[in-house]
């Protein structure tokens, strides 16, 4: 396709996406997490567009500002699921996904419920869902995860969040995120009115189907994880090879933090390149 996206319009919410590099390049996706937004990708999409790639890097529902349903159940995977696979449709499919802590889950998804779109997956930091929830009880998961339970308690989060210096902003800068990151949060999410919306995916989490997060990727596949993740351990993603059958690549990032596309993103780019070009030329 030779036209720039600038948005996916589902079920009435507008998700800006933001389509930069060359425009007959490779197109890769990039799913950002939480609290972040689609910038979070400024340091590793030039790399991907140097080596002749496109990127469609989409602010995700709830943070979109015309994408911020107020209710939970709206933020449910299979929601989720949907606004990826409109962004892989609108791009023609066979795309490259990239995603990043929550933006890894719809990245996933889409892998293991519409391979016909996807020419390779690279999921970064959060590991396949299955392999996720058998680590919450096979390993010390359940108690890294805390702040899941924690988030689900109404208005609280909201308000530690909006006291500039408190208990949210110390908690990002006690998982690695640098000063200026965490200043960018206040500005992007907190000032910018999307904190209660970015909180509603995990306050989703006990609508939907449990059924959706089962099933095999059959599309290559490489796992990049940290190992100062203190959100994120080992044995998820040292277990998601189990359910990939598909060429697989587990990256291993010695001494970074969660935050891996803004503090490695030289290696991250590295990774998502060998898995593209595994791929082979004009696959997207």
């Amino acid at each position: 396709m030779t036209d720039r996206i600038s948005s996916v319009t589902r079920g009435g919410l507008v998700l800006d996406v933001y389509d930069e590099g060359p425009i007959d390049g490779d197109v890769v996706v990039l799913l950002h997490g939480f609290p972040e937004r689609a910038d979070c990708w400024r340091l590793v999409a030039p790399l991907l567009h140097e080596a002749g790639c496109r990127t469609l890097a989409m602010d995700q529902r709830g943070y979109s500002p015309r994408a911020r349903p107020r209710r939970r159940r709206d933020y449910q995977m299979s929601e989720l699921l949907g606004d990826a696979r409109a962004l892989a449709e609108a791009a023609g499919g066979r795309v490259h996904v990239v995603g990043h802590d929550w933006g890894a889950i719809p990245s996933w998804l889409l892998a293991i419920h519409h391979p016909e779109l996807v020419a390779s997956l690279t999921a970064v930091s959060v590991p396949h869902p299955q392999a996720f929830l058998a680590s919450m009880v096979r390993s010390t998961q359940g108690l890294k995860s805390w702040y899941m339970l924690a988030f689900q308690v109404p208005f609280l989060p909201e308000r530690l969040g909006r006291s500039r210096g408190g208990f949210l902003d110390r908690q990002l800068r006690a998982a690695g995120m640098t000063a200026e990151d965490v200043d960018r949060f206040r500005a992007r999410i907190v000032d910018d009115g999307a904190l209660t919306t970015a909180l509603n995916w995990y306050r989703a989490m006990p609508f939907g189907d449990p059924r959706l997060s089962r099933g095999r990727v059959t599309v290559p596949t490489t796992m990049v994880w940290s190992d100062h993740d203190i959100a994120l351990g080992r044995w998820g993603v040292e277990h998601t090879v189990r359910y990939v059958d598909a060429p697989y690549r587990f990256v291993e990032l010695n001494g970074v933090s969660h935050w891996i596309p803004t503090q490695a993103p030289d290696a991250l780019a590295d990774a998502i390149l060998d898995r593209v070009r595994s791929v082979g030329p004009g696959a997207a």
